[in-house]
């Protein structure tokens, strides 16, 4: 792909380039790239350092006579007090930070969200719903690595243990995806697996057999298993069946069935941004794209095209409902995610199909190679391309990321950096909400969703995306919920 900006001011959305040259250091002047080119606001995050004045300045008066050994005991006494309150302080504030830490843990508990409820760790995915909202039961499953081994969490430990295969039958495993947050429709099958060190601290094994109940409620510990732990697998995920498999410098056009999972969100008639499919009822997307536009009706979701003039003759598919991370923060692109639910759900087939969510453990770190995909401009400040296109880009650790010649600290945990440090390759305008996925095992995983950058494909300015598996928790819990 092209690359023949001119440094300057940029608002862009993420699309791929590749220079002819090496692009220029840095812009003039950069600007955030994280909404659709017809809904640009000016440029958030920026932190300037504030000056404090540690110095007092005290205006000399006329002391009273004071006898020196008066003066004496005063200071004395003075001094106790004063470092009596400050050791008195300086435990009051050991005490809180000491107590919000374990409590964060879930060593003392957590409070429920809603009515000021407080639940010690015993009561934390324990079988019985005790939070009016309810989470307190609804994050006690997950699929752990590239086998999707499942776990419960133990509350009695406090630890996550791989499930005994033991009496399991697709019964259960049908209908612990259905409280995970998948239709039935959409179960694939159980199998077992070897756990491995997953098993270090033993298994929960079931006790009773009623798939209609919460399974952490018919669980019990158990040290070993007759058979191996339960792989489930609730979705037919992160199949391509064109994906490119050697590198392509700067991007370029796709093919059909590469990225199944791309799909194109219309607004106002237009391509504003992309998504990836997670299951036929949802769509994954960047918070920032429907900020301005959350009203469903106004969305329109395309899946299984290349190029945009197919979609003027399409129906497409409308949005039911939108679900944007509450803890979105505009200012600083911070939890930049959001869910629609389609009103119908899609029909799979080899060019429409779900990329896999990442589960907790599989190999995402950094200096992997990684794929993005998207209709974005193929320059800085340019049109939306035509035609699907895809680039092969690198992960970057978010120490990399946030040193002074890159980011300067800006990338916060619910980011992930990709890109090229050297420059030529990034995603631009019109690629925001779209999918970065990575592969592991045999399938594809979405590591990352398209959300803000500086300038498009400059040098020391990589890409930031969406870091899914930060937001695994909160995507689960959306699904069951609606």
């Amino acid at each position: 792909m092209n690359n023949n900006q001119t440094p300057g001011p940029q608002c862009v959305n993420h699309g791929f380039q590749q220079g002819e040259g090496r692009p220029p250091p840095y812009a003039s002047s950069p600007r955030m790239h994280n909404v659709p080119p017809s809904i640009c606001p000016k440029y958030a995050p920026q932190y300037a350092p504030k000056t404090i004045n540690t110095h007092h300045t005290v205006t000399p008066g006329l002391p009273r006579p004071v006898p020196e050994q008066k003066v004496v005991k005063k200071s004395h006494c003075k001094c106790i007090v004063a470092s009596i309150l400050s050791v008195l302080v300086f435990l009051g504030a050991t005490g809180a930070l000491v107590w919000y830490f374990l409590s964060n843990q879930g060593v003392l508990g957590r409070s429920c969200r809603q009515g000021g409820v407080y639940l010690s760790a015993s009561k934390w995915c324990d079988g019985i719903t005790d939070c009016p909202g309810r989470e307190d039961e609804t994050q006690c499953l997950r699929l752990y690595g590239s086998g999707s081994v499942l776990q419960s969490y133990s509350s009695d430990s406090q630890t996550w243990k791989p499930v005994c295969a033991d009496d399991w039958n697709d019964n259960f495993g049908r209908a612990t995806c259905k409280k995970m947050g998948y239709s039935s429709g959409s179960y694939v099958r159980s199998s077992q697996r070897n756990p491995g060190s997953l098993a270090s601290e033993g298994y929960l094994k079931l006790s009773s057999f009623d798939p209609q109940s919460l399974l952490q409620r018919q669980l019990t510990r158990s040290p070993y298993c007759a058979a191996q732990a339960v792989s489930l697998q609730c979705i037919d995920c992160g199949v391509s069946i064109a994906a490119p498999w050697s590198r392509i410098v700067g991007g370029d056009i796709a093919v059909s069935g590469a990225w199944p999972w791309q799909v194109s969100l219309h607004a106002r008639g237009q391509h504003l941004c992309g998504g990836s499919i997670i299951s036929p009822e949802w769509i994954l997307t960047a918070a920032h794209c429907v900020e301005t536009l959350s009203g469903p009706s106004q969305w329109t979701v395309y899946a299984g095209y290349l190029a945009l003039t197919q979609m003027d003759l399409a129906a497409g598919n409308s949005v039911g409902h939108i679900i944007s991370h509450e803890k979105y923060d505009k200012q600083t692109s911070d939890n930049d995610i959001a869910l629609m639910k389609l009103s119908i759900p899609l029909t799979m087939s080899n060019t429409v199909r779900p990329v896999c969510l990442p589960n907790v453990g599989v190999n995402l770190t950094p200096q992997r190679e990684a794929w993005i995909s998207g209709w974005g401009s193929i320059r800085s400040g340019g049109s939306s391309s035509g035609y699907l296109r895809q680039a092969q880009i690198t992960m970057y650790s978010r120490e990399t990321c946030n040193a002074s010649l890159v980011y300067n600290g800006l990338v916060t945990a619910s980011m992930i950096c990709a890109g090229t440090l050297a420059g030529g390759v990034d995603s631009c305008q019109g690629d925001s909400g779209g999918p970065m996925v990575a592969k592991e095992g045999s399938v594809w995983w979405l590591v990352g969703d398209t959300s803000w950058g500086i300038g498009c494909a400059l040098r020391n300015k990589p890409g930031i995306y969406g870091n899914v598996t930060h937001f695994l928790p909160w995507i689960y819990e959306q699904m069951q919920k609606n």
